[in-house]
């Protein structure tokens, strides 16, 4: 993970609502839910940063419990999965898991190609009960974008090189493995 820069938490929400407007008309919009985990997100202490990402960091970011959008076979459960554990399961569950999970397993292909839009995590769970029984308590945790990165994981389009851009709320100090700074922002270019 590289740190680019500290941003301010307006500056997060109007991404994520330019990107995720929370009153689009679809089929398990889960918008709503992504714009009040970064208001929760907000209050971690440390602030927010926009960093790049590269596979490796985004296949050890942690998933809250994840039911399949109301499907039959639970995707994550409550002590949470990394990505790449998420994405093995999938892999291979197949078809079986594909036909059990039918609105989830839709918005992976939906997403497979889309634009590689920002991910929002935290080096925290925020306080929902979706992340009350995570097992790993500090590190790359999601916000926002657990179908993005899985289909994009699945695709095999995650960068190989830290060029995915994300929103982490928290002191990125505590994530674990290589962090690497790049520009604070207080530079001059």
């Amino acid at each position: 993970m590289e740190i680019v820069t500290a941003v301010a938490y307006p500056e997060v929400h109007r991404a994520y609502l330019r990107d995720h407007p929370v009153e689009r008309t679809h089929e398990a919009n889960s918008n709503p839910a992504g714009e009040e985990n970064l208001e929760r997100a907000d209050r971690i202490p440390g602030g927010w940063w926009w960093v790049r990402l590269a596979r490796s960091d985004v296949l050890g970011v942690v998933l809250p419990w994840h039911l399949s959008e109301g499907g039959r076979l639970e995707l994550v459960p409550r002590s949470g999965l990394t990505v790449g554990e998420a994405a093995d399961r999938i892999r291979a569950g197949g078809h079986a898991w594909a036909a059990a999970n039918p609105v989830c397993s839709a918005k992976l292909r939906l997403l497979r190609w889309s634009p590689l839009t920002p991910v929002f995590l935290s080096t925290a769970p925020v306080d929902h009960s979706d992340y009350g029984d995570l097992a790993v308590r500090a590190g790359l945790i999601h916000l926002d974008g657990l179908h993005r990165m899985l289909a994009w994981e699945l695709a095999g389009r995650l960068p190989e090189r830290a060029e995915l851009g994300g929103y982490l709320a928290g002191d990125p100090g505590v994530v674990a493995g290589p962090v690497r700074a790049g520009r604070t922002g207080d530079e001059s270019a």
